[in-house]
């Protein structure tokens, strides 16, 4: 029970200390404030600062002291000369002179040396202090200075810091502990002007931060009071980076800056400039929340000289040192804009300032010339003010490359003098088709440019953008002022090709290629496109080609592609096959429409078809052409007719046994239609006999002819059937005259019945008259070929089976 009251008690002392210590100490603040030190009964009128130190005022008006009194270090020596002296040390800007509280530390008080002490006892002691979070937000420092160097300058003079971050947490005690202080040492130069270093940790930089002063000389000891700080109301910033001076298009003189890196919020600059032109000197000083300012009414042959520093924008901070001075000279002819990047067929103007010896040359007697060959009318001047003229041009057309320039030059002239200083005038044409399709998926879109048909501009890069609607395309596109950029790449055609996956196929993609350079931007004119109206469909599937049998035409058949879903109309193609094909188009613009058959000139070749297909309202592309399919040569009908075909007759004229060869050419496909397994032989004779022999593909065929009459019949088989339209051959022997009488009987009863029976006399006559043309009349020899058509340019003697 005890144990726990005394808990109680030592927590409740704890936080009484804590809460004194926070509330003792002194706020540091932003600018610089005074550490002094008096002796008993001394008021601060007393330690005015001596002539020809310089005074820093302060925004700072609260007062917090704590008594230090001076230790004498004489490892505990006394002596009987020395006196007891208390000093009490506050802290007060150096408008104040009086501290409004004192609280005595009399614990460890010591005694000073009379000759010591009394330098103190007549002058006090006083420091200048300042504090901040460097830059880096790694290191709090405080730089002390002393405002009386010379009582100091023979002792040993030392000042150390003392600081504590308290730890607020659960398990950690409120307040810090007395030997939980750290200490370190400062860095001081002859001048006593020391500089005290204090690591923050990141995650600490909005706590705050215990410290107190150490200040040692000639064994005198000065304690300060408690000071707090949150580091990061106190941050001191690098300077700014960057400087850069330039006019602008416009003729203002631009002064440019780049925010020092790590700082962890936004601010302000404090920018100081001096324009000396004879012989007016100008001299401003102005503070800007933004990276750059800009100065008008700037002059020819004038030199501007500037500085800029930063500071926290918002809230306490520190102002940072200022950069180093950046000096910008102006020509004796200033050009503004002195380069123009622009498009073809844009309006721009140019203006002038021209100084001549000193002198500025009034705008009315300004001309301008281009390249310095072509004078440019006065209709195209402008005069804006005494000094400054400007001339415009219009309707512009594209820059044509001369050797290496690649630009107009603008020249601004004193009447009919030049300075050889010129603008820079380029045009380029920026005219740059886009074109986009779908894929017959419908799930991504390619586009693709090229820029060979623009002039190049060197360090310039080429850039596609583009602006996504919720629905459809606008009529007339224009650029939107939300835009994301697309990358693509470069192919090997020569063309940039981008990608847009996924897509939004009713969502209109308004696009455009934007040239940057230092010199600008220029954009090309805006086109929109819809995915669903550019696509590319699949090639149509499953296409066969065949010719019809007993109808001959070239049948083509596919199966249109899944997507997209829109009608399409189909484009065919097909030719004889081959390495180069002679193609014939053919389109169908029936969308249900699978097959069609076509005439062709040669039904037994084989004939390469495609097909491809596209929307049939006119959208889109075309799509690739499909696999060729090819036909396949087969029997169409049957053969038109047998083949020609003639005889040999070897054996004895007087005998009735001879052997006859019969001869013939094989078929050709028109007549085969398409083509001939084999070939039949169909004899007939005087005795009704008949039969048929199969040769195959032979083309010659003997045979023994033995009977009074034989007749043969030359067939060509396919895989139809036999020929329609076939020659015949009728063999014959020479007759007696029984057989004479039996022949004219026989004729009678086939052909001239009639006629033998009116004149049978007279025929028997002429048979008995002339053998010889008995033997003609029924061809026991070769005919003779000019009476014969089918003989004629054959050479009987020759073999005939390799025909």
């Amino acid at each position: 029970m005890i144990c726990q009251k005394f808990c109680v008690v030592l927590l409740h002392w704890e936080f009484i200390y804590v809460i004194t210590a926070f509330n003792l100490s002194y706020p540091i603040t932003p600018w610089r404030f005074k550490l002094s030190c008096m002796p008993p009964n001394s008021t601060y009128d007393y330690f005015l600062l001596p002539a020809g130190l310089s005074k820093n005022t302060s925004n700072s008006n609260g007062h917090y002291e704590t008594a230090a009194e001076p230790k004498f270090n004489s490892s505990g020596t006394h002596f009987s000369n020395l006196s007891k002296t208390t000093y009490h040390c506050c802290f007060r800007s150096e408008q104040d002179r009086n501290c409004s509280l004192c609280a005595d530390n009399i614990e460890g008080k010591t005694f000073v040396s009379t000759v010591d002490s009394l330098v103190f006892q007549q002058i006090g002691a006083n420091w200048n202090i300042q504090c901040w979070l460097k830059g880096d937000l790694k290191l709090f420092i405080c730089y002390v200075e002393s405002l009386f160097k010379n009582p100091f300058k023979n002792y040993n003079y030392k000042v150390h810091l003392l600081y504590v971050l308290p730890e607020v947490l659960e398990d950690s005690p409120l307040v810090p502990q007395k030997g939980s202080f750290q200490m370190v040492h400062c860095n001081c130069s002859v001048h006593e002007c020391c500089e005290c270093l204090v690591p923050v940790p990141t995650a600490k930089l909005n706590d705050t931060l215990l410290m107190s002063l150490k200040i040692t000389s000639g064994g005198v000891i000065f304690q300060s009071p408690l000071m707090s700080v949150q580091p990061i109301n106190m941050v001191k910033p690098d300077p700014p980076l960057g400087l850069h001076m330039e006019i602008t298009d416009d003729g203002n003189l631009k002064i440019s800056w780049s925010s020092p890196p790590l700082v962890p919020f936004p601010l302000q600059y404090q920018v100081k400039y001096s324009e000396n032109s004879t012989p007016v000197i100008r001299e401003a000083d102005k503070i800007v929340s933004a990276t750059s300012l800009l100065v008008d009414s700037i002059l020819s042959g004038s030199s501007y000289e500037v500085q800029v520093r930063g500071k926290r924008l918002d809230g306490p901070g520190i102002w940072s040192d200022w950069s180093t001075p950046h000096v910008f000279t102006t020509q004796d002819v200033i050009y503004f804009p002195p380069k123009i990047l622009t498009s073809v067929g844009s309006n721009v103007s140019l203006h002038c300032i021209y100084k001549n010896e000193n002198k500025i040359v009034p705008s009315k007697k300004i001309v301008w010339w281009m390249n310095l060959a072509e004078k440019i009318p006065q209709s195209q001047y402008d005069v804006v003010s005494d000094h400054v003229s400007k001339v415009t041009f219009f309707n512009l057309n594209e820059t044509k490359p001369r050797g290496k320039f690649t630009y107009d030059a603008v020249y601004c002239c004193n009447e009919h003098e030049c300075h050889h200083r010129y603008a820079e005038l380029y045009v380029i044409d920026v005219n740059i088709n886009i074109s986009c399709e779908t894929d017959g998926y419908l799930t991504k879109m390619t586009c693709r440019w090229s820029t060979s048909t623009i002039q190049s501009l060197a360090e310039s890069t080429l850039q596609l953008r583009y602006h996504r609607s919720s629905l459809y395309c606008s009529d007339i596109p224009s650029i939107h002022p939300i835009s994301e950029p697309k990358d693509c790449y470069l192919q090997s055609d020569g063309f940039y090709e981008c990608i847009f996956q996924p897509i939004f196929l009713l969502s209109g993609y308004t696009m455009w290629i934007r040239i940057n350079h230092s010199l600008g931007s220029l954009d090309s004119p805006p086109t929109c496109v819809l995915p669903d109206s550019v696509v590319k469909p699949l090639p149509p599937s499953s296409v066969k080609a065949e010719i019809t049998i007993n109808i001959g035409l070239l049948k083509i058949s596919w199966e249109k592609p899944v997507f997209p879903e829109n009608n399409l109309q189909f484009q065919i193609r097909y030719g004889l096959s081959g390495k180069e094909v002679q193609w014939k188009m053919y389109e169908v613009y029936d969308a249900k429409s699978k097959s069609v058959s076509l005439p062709v000139p040669d039904m037994c070749a084989v004939y390469a078809v495609q097909v491809r297909c596209k929307r049939l309202d006119g959208l889109g592309y075309w799509s690739n052409w499909s696999n060729p399919a090819y036909t396949v040569v087969m029997d169409i009908k049957v053969p038109m007719r047998g083949p020609e075909f003639w005889r040999i007759i070897n054996g004895d004229t007087m005998k009735k046994e001879k052997n006859v060869t019969l001869l013939w050419k094989p078929l050709m496909k028109n007549d085969s239609l398409c083509s001939v397994q084999r070939y039949v032989i169909n004899h007939h004779t005087s005795c009704n006999g008949t039969w048929s022999e199969d040769v195959g593909n032979h083309t010659k065929f003997t045979f023994p002819w033995t009977e009074q009459a034989h007749t043969v019949t030359v067939l060509a088989i396919n895989s139809i059937g036999a020929s329609v339209a076939n020659f015949n051959l009728t063999f014959s022997w020479p007759m007696s005259k029984d057989d004479i009488e039996k022949h004219q009987n026989d004729a009678g009863l086939y052909v001239i019945v009639p006629v033998i029976i009116s004149s049978s006399i007279l025929l028997l006559g002429t048979l008995l008259i002339s053998h010889q043309r008995m033997k003609k009349l029924f061809w026991e020899d070769v005919p003779n070929p000019k009476n014969c058509s089918w003989a004629q340019g054959l050479n009987f003697q020759k073999r005939t089976d390799i025909l």
